[in-house]
């Protein structure tokens, strides 16, 4: 039993975040441009790898939207890692509520999504 709604919506998720790292990458090319990077090759190193995060996170809602496991595994991964990153926002003084609340909630509610899309998916009818 296939589930294109659970799919649609953990695929929204994904490329929302997917979407939030194309900003944020924006965001640090303009402040590198603007000479506010204490090292230029940590600034476009960090630039890079948001970029490659940003096209993968893409690329994992789309491949949850066709139904693909790899794509849900890797936004698995992702979830799990912004969550583990918001409780890690935690020990930074002071807290910083919004990038906290921002990053955990996407992360629970895509991880819930891409579990509960490939429950459904691999659901067998009862004979």
């Amino acid at each position: 039993m296939r589930s294109p709604a659970l799919a649609l919506a953990a695929a929204a998720v994904l490329a929302a975040e997917g979407i939030a790292l194309l900003v944020f990458a924006v965001v640090e090319l303009m402040g590198l441009g603007a000479g506010d990077a204490a090292s230029t090759s940590t600034a476009v190193a960090l630039i890079v790898l948001t970029l490659i995060g940003a096209v993968a996170l893409i690329a994992f809602a789309i491949g949850t939207r066709s139904g693909r496991s790899w794509a849900r595994s890797g936004g698995i991964v992702f979830q799990v890692l912004a969550v583990a990153l918001a409780f890690a926002s935690l020990t930074v003084q002071p807290i910083v509520w919004g990038f906290t609340l921002a990053t955990a909630i996407p992360g629970v509610v895509g991880f819930a999504l891409l579990i509960a899309s490939t429950r459904a998916e691999n659901e067998r009818p009862a004979e």
